[in-house]
């Protein structure tokens, strides 16, 4: 399960990648190969994002993840997070032509920094932690 949710975050966070590099080629819409090839990571990201949250939910119960309400309560943010991000990437992708400036502005919203701050959170928080594992004590 965790394997689903890493591929997940990494096509995400592939496509941002790829999306500054798009960005910092001053293109005024689509041109040659790399029309495809943004869409591609576009659909990836699209892909990813659909029941994201759903997938870490079920993460949380299936590891019995303790304590679960502070997972849950990260997991509605993350929700609303990846909601508001998949509708930009979906309005740059109903596009006919995406200019370098266009996903520039996806790169820098703040729905997609969050989106992949969420991520990095659950990421880190996920690491260390084991079946049924409770924080440890403050020393």
């Amino acid at each position: 399960m965790r394997e689903a949710i890493t591929r997940r975050a990494d096509a995400i966070e592939e496509a941002y990648e790829y999306m500054l590099a798009y960005a910092a080629q001053g293109l005024d819409g689509e041109s040659g190969g790399k029309s495809g090839e943004l869409r591609g990571y576009l659909d990836r990201t699209d892909a990813a994002l659909t029941g994201l949250a759903g997938a870490y939910a079920a993460l949380v119960e299936a590891e019995q993840l303790l304590p679960t309400d502070r997972y849950a309560a990260f997991i509605e943010v993350l929700e609303e997070d990846a909601r508001k991000a998949q509708a930009a990437v979906r309005l740059v992708m109903a596009q006919p032509a995406i200019s370098s400036q266009l996903i520039d502005n996806l790169n820098a919203s703040i729905h997609v920094r969050t989106l992949l701050t969420d991520l990095f959170v659950l990421d880190e928080a996920l690491k260390r932690r084991t079946v049924g594992s409770a924080p440890s004590p403050a020393p």
